[in-house]
């Protein structure tokens, strides 16, 4: 695990803001209803004990000295990634992981975040590029959120979330059902260790700093899936010769069927089957079809077209698990 340093300083000027380097903590943090901590930290509890007696004289109060008590500052934080795998391809860039980093401590805190993308247990490690946070609580990433820096955080005031996106790549070489498991951490900058662990005069209004219950070090995984699609192609033909038989003589029809079977759990873009008409043969005319669908040789709304060398057939979007088959017709000369 990648820890931050123990000991660090607690409020450093160019700490991550909750979302952006500027002001936009309010678009950007959740509050909650109540302090997951308990009182906040630098809160002064006071007590003064009084006694009352009668020494004969009719009854008397007096005052204890006041007992001040100043809470001590828990750190600690949690880290949420996807609930679910983020579908991918291969080769895919800027694939979006989301994550919600929540200071469950009892005062503000800055956390340092970082990632770990060889934790095991998947297929592939994915390569991660940058992390940004979202600048405007939408919890979508885009271009325009903020740019996560090390060393530039601010502190995350108690029971406030920042949504945090981290964006990879996909290796091309990432097969269909493959995952891969990024794995966000968030380390306080104050300092980390076991649940326990004091930092002297770190908390918030100069009381010590405790690591909590997670070691004031959050971390979850987020995967992505690799949903990808392959395509075969299968060319067969069928003679049907002048006299009744099969023979490839002159005069001779062959009907040629090309099959194409897409494999996988994604789809296809764009898919199309050309053939260019084989030499000592001539196309037979309007002879295209799509399954059991005739097309025509124009290039006009339909799938099909011949332009007087090749036969082409447009067949768009399939989806694994799909078949296609296109036929024509040409005649031995």
């Amino acid at each position: 695990m990648v820890k931050a340093p123990v000991g660090g300083a607690k409020h450093h000027p160019l700490l991550l803001p909750s979302c952006s380097i500027l002001a936009l903590v309010a678009t950007c943090v959740v509050p909650t209803a109540a302090h997951a901590a308990g009182t906040l930290a630098g809160t002064t509890i006071s007590n003064t004990a009084s006694a009352s007696f009668d020494n004969g004289g009719g009854t008397q109060t007096i005052d204890s000295n006041r007992v001040d008590l100043k809470i001590d500052e828990l750190l600690d934080v949690t880290v949420a990634g996807n609930a679910t795998d983020v579908p991918t391809t291969p080769g895919a860039t800027n694939q979006v992981l989301t994550y919600r980093v929540t200071n469950t401590g009892n005062g503000p805190e800055a956390f340092a975040l970082s990632t770990i993308a060889n934790v095991g247990g998947d297929n592939y490690d994915p390569a991660v590029t940058q992390i940004f946070i979202d600048a405007n609580g939408n919890g979508t990433w885009d271009p325009a959120d903020t740019l996560y820096v090390a060393g530039s955080e601010t502190p995350l005031q108690p029971d406030t979330a920042m949504t945090v996106f981290v964006l990879a790549t996909t290796p091309a070489s990432a097969a269909d059902g493959n995952r891969g498991v990024v794995t966000l951490v968030a380390a306080a900058k104050t300092g980390t260790g076991a649940p326990g662990t004091s930092f002297a005069g770190k908390g918030e209004g100069g009381g010590d700093a405790i690591a909590g219950a997670t070691g004031a070090d959050g971390q979850d995984n987020g995967a992505y899936k690799v949903s990808a699609a392959t395509v075969t192609l299968v060319k067969s033909a069928v003679i049907a010769d002048p006299f009744g038989g099969s023979e490839p003589v002159p005069g001779a029809t062959i009907t040629y069927t090309i099959t194409a079977t897409v494999a996988g759990s994604g789809s296809v873009n764009g898919l199309a089957i050309t053939d260019n008409v084989p030499a000592d043969t001539a196309y037979v005319a309007n002879s295209i079809k799509l399954g059991a669908t005739a097309l025509t040789d124009a290039a006009d709304a339909d799938a099909g077209d011949y332009d007087g060398t090749r036969i082409r057939v447009q067949l768009g979007t399939v989806a694994g698990g799909q078949t296609r088959a296109v036929t024509f017709k040409t005649k031995i000369k």
